[in-house]
């Protein structure tokens, strides 16, 4: 389902059966265009058909791009440069350093501050033994530390990270700045100015998975749409005989 969330209100607003823009411009449609113009901000994740629904439906709103998404791709070059590693030590006979590169997605992906005594010890083993990979780790940790300090200086952080991934010679990495720099820094500031996220969506999703689960699944979506909206609507019915 396609779910819209008011950040003031933590209220659901609107919520449809699939995942489209045809899906999304249905909200828009019954907002009208004057209220659609009002949206000042709305933030999302980096998909294509949300980020083309607002643009053409409110003409006047900021899109923050969801700081989990942009780590996300941070994470995601970090394991295309630690596979590509692992397969040259392979390939070349190294079993031992191979098997330990295999080993080592946990210790390069999760956050410093959560790594196990095992995992701080094979994260100082790369550091040590393998450059290249451990430089790809600092450049997924530094953009992660972007968002954490937000506001101006994290733009001013955000473009020196664009200019030193950029000059890194990790390919992964060198298309990700690209890709950022060309089509999301704009939508990446504003997520650093106004420090929006899709915190609050994802933990409505995960209130609504809940729902699912309690009501033993739904014969049909119009049913869980119905539920959703008496649970996380902001509507406070009086049933009959309660105070």
């Amino acid at each position: 389902m396609t779910v819209v969330v008011d950040h003031p209100t933590r209220r659901v607003l609107w919520l449809a059966e699939g995942r489209s823009k045809t899906t999304l411009a249905k909200f828009f449609a019954l907002l009208g265009p004057q209220r659609a113009a009002q949206l000042e901000l709305v933030s999302a994740d980096g998909a294509d058909w949300i980020f083309n629904a607002v643009r053409d439906s409110c003409p006047n709103a900021e899109i923050c791009l969801d700081p989990f998404h942009v780590v996300k791709w941070a994470g995601e070059a970090l394991d295309d440069i630690r596979r590509e590693v692992w397969n040259t030590a392979r390939n070349a006979g190294h079993t031992d350093q191979a098997k330990q590169l295999k080993d080592s997605r946990w210790a390069l992906w999760k956050n410093p501050e959560d790594l196990t005594e095992r995992q701080q010890a094979k994260l100082a083993d790369i550091q040590r033994t393998n450059r290249p990979l451990y430089r790809a780790y600092l450049l997924k940790e530094q953009l992660r530390e972007i968002f954490a300090v937000g506001g101006a200086a994290g733009v001013l952080l955000l473009d020196q990270w664009l200019r030193w991934a950029a000059r890194c010679r990790l390919t992964p990495f060198v298309e990700l700045a690209r890709k950022i720099k060309t089509y999301f820094r704009h939508d990446i500031v504003n997520t650093l100015t106004h420090k929006l996220s899709n915190g609050l969506i994802e933990a409505t999703n995960t209130k609504i998975r809940l729902l699912t689960r309690m009501a033993y699944g739904f014969r049909s979506v119009a049913a869980l749409i119905a539920l959703v909206k008496l649970h996380l609507g902001g509507y406070h019915i009086q049933l009959p005989g309660r105070d």
